[in-house]
């Protein structure tokens, strides 16, 4: 019996990999499979990591990424993208340049910085980078308290501060800006065209949130490919992922990474 498989999306994620799977390019691949759709990777960097935190990492020569990514794009073109951990600037400019070439669709653009445990993910330069040539052809960026202060320059101490900062992060793309509250409470802060969206949530009492950014910017990214708008998308993106959580799933002895597994059908 033939199976109709139209409804499956392509997508891309560019990232890094975790060699402990709850994070980057394998919680990305565990995300979308988990959404039904086909997942295709550029990986940045390599990583020595586990629940405990990131001991190492290694980053993908520039040439290798950028052929990776052509690679792609020359031959099963997504429908959406989803950027992770870059590294450095040379990288980050890579991705810039081979995502405007082929005018790459629907981009979901996490700001990894800085891991759990406190490691930095990237360097200044490339922060530059990501200001100056990603986020403008970004549809949508999902920076946590901590990037959001780096990005914006406003220490954050409550919702008035989240407004503030998100005015400023709006300044630097044209696309949405998400600020993630799990750091502050339940509700996300998604910006769109002036406006300030607020996506609440049920807080999750558990330590096993590893992984959660990269989890929620591939989800978010699954829906944009399905054709969803972005407050739906958010939305569901947002649900799939506290239904992970709530699973609670217990691995390794430290921060452990929440369960990709759990049914879409569930949100």
């Amino acid at each position: 019996m033939e199976t109709n498989l139209s409804h499956i999306k392509k997508i891309l994620s560019i990232a890094g990999s975790d060699s402990s799977g709850g994070a980057g390019i394998q919680a990305d691949i565990k995300t979308i499979s988990a959404h039904c759709h086909y997942a295709m990777t550029a990986i940045t960097a390599i990583t020595a990591q586990n629940t405990l935190g990131v001991s190492s990492t290694l980053a993908i020569p520039q040439k290798m990424l950028a052929d990776q990514i052509d690679s792609v794009f020359t031959d099963v073109p997504p429908d959406a993208v989803k950027i992770g951990m870059l590294m450095n600037s040379e990288n980050a400019a890579a991705v810039a340049d081979r995502l405007t070439y082929y005018n790459a669709k629907s981009i979901v653009c996490d700001t990894v910085m800085v891991s759990t445990s406190g490691s930095a993910l990237i360097s200044e330069d490339g922060i530059k980078v990501y200001v100056d040539k990603l986020f403008p052809i970004a549809d949508i960026i999902t920076p946590n308290k901590a990037e959001t202060e780096r990005l914006s320059g406003v220490r954050i101490n409550g919702e008035n501060d989240i407004y503030t900062a998100g005015k400023i992060l709006c300044g630097m793309t044209s696309g949405a800006v998400l600020i993630k509250g799990g750091h502050l409470d339940c509700s996300d802060y998604l910006f769109i065209d002036g406006k300030c969206h607020i996506i609440e949530g049920i807080r999750v009492n558990t330590v096993n949130s590893h992984g959660t950014g990269c989890t929620l910017s591939s989800a978010i990214a699954c829906r944009l490919a399905e054709g969803k708008d972005i407050c739906t998308a958010v939305r569901l993106a947002k649900e799939y992922v506290t239904a992970a959580l709530s699973v609670g799933f217990d691995i390794g002895h430290g921060s452990g990474p929440l369960w990709h597994g759990v049914p879409t059908e569930r949100v």
